[in-house]
């Protein structure tokens, strides 16, 4: 064998290859830069990899005491910025191995029995990945409070709905608010609903076949708190589900952001003037004195574009490859790092942002009275006269139509004038046609009835434990 082999090459997996790795090709295959933020992950497996090989004969006792020891030494290095990552080594799993052999010699090379990078790798990125739904699970719940607190502070307060950007029907601010509240609370279960199938132990698989050693891949999963085992090797070795579906969740809860983001800046408008978003979430133009821009949600909303990204690379990584591991495997990981940083970050400054915001409620009020927005109301209320409702409709129809002309609202309509359109109205209509007359009927469960609205808020601050 030549000098250009193992020994030479200092490669941990070099022992059949007769030259050593060309620099262009460790720069190129180097994952190192982006997954040593697994570290901690990547030592927790070892030391219980390391445990299960000792019970089983594998390791002596001293054997997994100096690995343990060697390890905790390793993560302290790390975490106080001693430890020197080296790209040659490709990635986490081979510095951290080789770091641990150069420490503790044999017993550190006996670590590696019974597992591949394959399997290692899945039970670092499961780990990282069940850690960060439990995070989003807290953030979710954290911006969810925000909308319950703004829907109790502006209870009562109404604003105009929309559809199609066009003003529809009244309906309670908190009403709004509320219904960010359920949207997140989806994304809170989808995560949660995600976490349950990466809660799967991969390792014991090792590269795609499973083992020949006596190992005990169950107590390994217990001690790492996994609810089981993976059940085939060769799935397990390729399976990257549960990152896709990990930033699918991402990609939700960014589109929902950006809804909301879209929203903030169309009402912070002058034409809208609905809200006002606190100074310090704002900046000014470098070159018009008066501009305050709401670049926070702008920014919000645009980074949807980045996560929805990492949703489309993953797909596409993953959309041609055969079992078991394959080397494109390696890029799995930025996109989903990219997308817990870009989801992380704008979930708590959006919190941070509704926590300041401010209704301006005198405008939102006077919004609801043009637009024709009892139209419906008046159309329920022919219904209850026993009119058919497309009867009910066209009726209505033909009284908006009548008030365009007459440039007024149906309210300021008189009894002559309404019964013109149908004799089934009488001078008990007027109630219904009020915007506070309209919010209030709607009493039907999930609708914007004040009694149904101040359930919900009850019901969400004793969900949240605001009680």
């Amino acid at each position: 064998m030549s000098k250009d082999s193992t020994a030479g090459s200092g490669k941990l997996w070099g022992g059949r290859f007769s030259r050593t790795t060309a620099a262009s090709v460790e720069a190129f295959t180097a994952s190192i830069d982006y997954d040593s933020r697994l570290y901690k992950y990547d030592i927790l497996g070892s030391k219980a990899h390391a445990a299960m090989l000792q019970r089983q004969g594998m390791l002596s006792r001293e054997e997994l005491d100096a690995i343990v020891a060697g390890l905790n030494a390793i993560e302290g290095e790390i975490e106080r910025g001693e430890f020197r990552f080296r790209s040659e080594l490709e990635d986490v799993h081979m510095n951290i191995e080789k770091a641990l052999v150069e420490k503790i010699g044999a017993a550190g090379a006996k670590l590696h029995s019974a597992r591949s990078r394959n399997d290692q790798i899945a039970l670092d990125f499961k780990m990282y990945l069940r850690d960060q739904c439990d995070i989003f699970a807290d953030l979710l719940d954290d911006i969810r409070k925000a909308f319950v607190v703004l829907a109790r502070r502006y209870m009562g307060d109404v604003m105009p709905g929309y559809t199609h950007m066009q003003r529809a029907q009244p309906v309670l601010i908190s009403h709004h608010m509320l219904a960010y509240y359920e949207m997140f609370g989806r994304d809170r279960q989808r995560v949660l609903d995600c976490r349950k199938r990466i809660n799967f132990s991969p390792l014991g698989c090792a590269a795609l076949a499973g083992s020949g050693l006596p190992i005990d891949r169950e107590s390994v999963a217990l001690e790492l708190g996994f609810a089981g085992v993976t059940a085939n090797s060769m799935d397990t070795s390729g399976d990257r589900d549960f990152a896709i579906e990990f930033v699918s969740c991402c990609a939700m809860i960014q589109n929902h952001l950006s809804r909301l983001s879209e929203e903030l800046v169309l009402w912070s408008t002058q034409e809208f003037s609905f809200v006002e978003i606190d100074d310090a979430f704002c900046t000014g133009s470098s070159i018009m004195p008066q501009k305050k821009n709401p670049d926070i949600p702008e920014l919000i909303r645009g980074k949807s574009g980045r996560v929805i990204g990492s949703l489309m690379s993953l797909l596409t990584l993953m959309k041609g490859l055969p079992l078991t591991y394959n080397r494109d495997l390696q890029e799995d990981k930025e996109p989903v790092f990219d997308a817990v940083d870009t989801v992380t970050a704008s979930l708590a400054i959006m919190t941070e942002l509704l926590g300041n915001l401010r209704f301006a409620t005198d405008v939102m009020r006077r919004a609801t009275r043009t637009g024709f927005m009892t139209a419906t109301d008046l159309a329920d209320y022919l219904v209850l006269k026993n009119v058919p409702f497309r009867e009910a409709h066209a009726i209505v129809g033909g009284a908006v139509a009548y008030c365009i002309d007459k440039g007024c609202e149906l309210e300021e309509l008189s009894l002559k004038e309404l019964q013109r359109f149908s004799p089934a109205i009488d001078d008990d209509v007027y109630p219904i046609l009020s915007v506070e007359g309209s919010v209030h009927s709607r009493l039907s469960t999930g609708g914007t009835g004040r009694d149904r609205v101040e359930q919900a808020i009850q019901n969400a601050e004793q969900q949240l434990g605001m009680v």
